[in-house]
C-alpha cells in the first residue's frame, strides 16, 4: 500500500509518503536501492523502522502518531521535497475502480480482496477508514487491471453478502483532482 500525505487545509503534499510492504526483506532491498536516488531533480530520503507498537484499544491494531494512524505491519517512508507518488488508478491510468459499500465493521483490505479477486486480477483493494478514530466508514474501493473486471465484479457482486451484510459495489466515480497552489 502506498499513501501520500497531505496537507488537511491545503491539499497540497507535504513531501513524504508511506509505503507497506509484504516482508521485511523487500523493506530492506527497497531503503538500500532507493536512498538517495535523484526522482525530478530531487534526491529521495528513504527508511524504514520497526512497525509501531500494537494499540489495544485501537480497532485495526493502530497507535496514534503525530496526529494519524499509522499500520502495523513492515513498510518504509519516502521523503522528498516535492515529490507526489502517482495516483492507484489502474495501469493506463483509467478509472478502474469499482466503489464497494455498506460494509460491515469486520471488513478489512485482505477481506475485500478475497472476494473480489474471484472476479479478475485485483491490483489494490482498500477499506477506508476515519483518520480521528481509526474505525471503518463502511466503504472502499477495489481497483483492477480492466473495465471488463470492473463490469464483472459490479454484475457479479452488488447485492452480494460479505460479513454478513449485502454490499452495494458500482463504478467507482472519477477522482477528483486535489487542488494546486
Amino acid at each position: 500500500m502506498v499513501e501520500v500525505i497531505y496537507d488537511k487545509l491545503t491539499g497540497r503534499s507535504r513531501g513524504f509518503g508511506l509505503v507497506t510492504m509484504s516482508t521485511v526483506e523487500e523493506v530492506k532491498e527497497a531503503v538500500e536501492q532507493l536512498n538517495g536516488y535523484v526522482l525530478d531533480g530531487r534526491t529521495l530520503k528513504v527508511n524504514s523502522g520497526p512497525p509501531p507498537p500494537r494499540d489495544q484499544s485501537s480497532p485495526r491494531g493502530f497507535r496514534e502518531q503525530s496526529g494519524g494512524f499509522r499500520e502495523q505491519s513492515g513498510g518504509f517512508r519516502l521523503q522528498s521535497g516535492g515529490f507526489r507518488q502517482q495516483s492507484s488508478r489502474g495501469p493506463s491510468g483509467g478509472d478502474n475502480r469499482v466503489y464497494v459499500g455498506n460494509l460491515s465493521w469486520n471488513v478489512d483490505d485482505a477481506a475485500l480482496q478475497n472476494l473480489f479477486s474471484k472476479q479478475g486480477s485485483v491490483l489494490a483493494a482498500r477499506v477506508i477508514y476515519d483518520r480521528e478514530s481509526g474505525r471503518s466508514r463502511g466503504f472502499g474501493f477495489v481497483s483492477y487491471g480492466s473495465s471488463d473486471e470492473v463490469e464483472k465484479a459490479v454484475s457479479n457482486l452488488d447485492g452480494a453478502d460479505l460479513d454478513g451484510r449485502q454490499i452495494r459495489v458500482t463504478v467507482a466515480e472519477a477522482r477528483q483532482p486535489r487542488r494546486e497552489y
